[in-house]
């Protein structure tokens, strides 16, 4: 019976990330770089959107983005983002998709004809929160960020890591909350390159903006990658 199990698994996480090399080829054809940006709940990957993208501080120079905005229900952060003009695609998985707690290739793949592919050049995939599933489920892009906030403790790269190891970016975010939270950053910064040694981290604050630039230059330079090998 665990045998069966384990074969299930396989079968969709197989099923997946064929439809996930047929979404890379889209967006290759489009010339378009993608990121999936993921985090726990609260995190803050919307807010920092909002900072990333507003016009007038310091939108990427040239860089036409657009955003899937993946929830299980409503619209709420689509709707932040939408006043920022650019183009917004609501993604929820609570309507024929059962509610699932994170966006897998065949869900994106159901939101392409509502993206304007050939218009952009870097689409950011902001997906359900949660520190396990999304790790899972590749989408077609070409690189992974994990936002992971002070608010949530130094301990997420050891009990999570799965989430830490797939990145390839992992940004440190309320950092303006550091002296009124239990958040030992030396400490996080230990259990993350046990787990993923190496790899990179911004520290930033979605509040404030401090940090915020740096995060804007990285995103800025994905678009490069399109047409590498996936």
């Amino acid at each position: 019976m665990h045998r069966v199990k384990v074969r299930v698994v396989e079968d969709a996480l197989d099923a997946n990330n064929t439809i996930a090399r047929a979404n890379r080829a889209d967006f290759d054809r489009a010339g378009v770089a993608v990121v999936n940006l993921m985090s726990a709940p609260g995190a803050g990957k919307t807010t920092l959107l909002e900072r990333v993208l507003r016009v007038g501080g310091g939108v990427m120079e040239g860089v036409r983005v657009g955003v899937l905005e993946g929830d299980v229900q409503g619209s709420l952060d689509a709707d932040r983002l939408a006043h920022l003009h650019v183009p917004v695609v609501q993604l929820n998985t609570d309507s024929g998709f059962g509610g699932e707690c994170h966006l897998d290739a065949n869900m994106v793949r159901s939101a392409l004809p509502a993206l304007p592919l050939d218009d952009l050049d870097l689409l950011i995939v902001e997906n359900v929160g949660n520190l396990v599933c999304p790790a899972e489920f590749h989408v077609g892009e070409d690189a992974r960020i994990m936002v992971a906030s002070v608010a949530e403790g130094d301990d997420k790269p050891l009990k999570y890591p799965l989430m830490f190891r797939t990145c390839e970016l992992v940004v440190i975010n309320k950092i303006d909350l550091l002296p009124y939270v239990d958040f030992d950053l030396e400490r996080f910064l230990y259990h993350l390159d046990a787990v993923h040694p190496g790899v990179a981290h911004l520290e930033v604050s979605a509040r404030t903006g401090e940090g915020v630039d740096a995060l804007r230059a990285w995103l800025g330079r994905v678009p490069e990658r399109v047409g590498a090998p996936a």
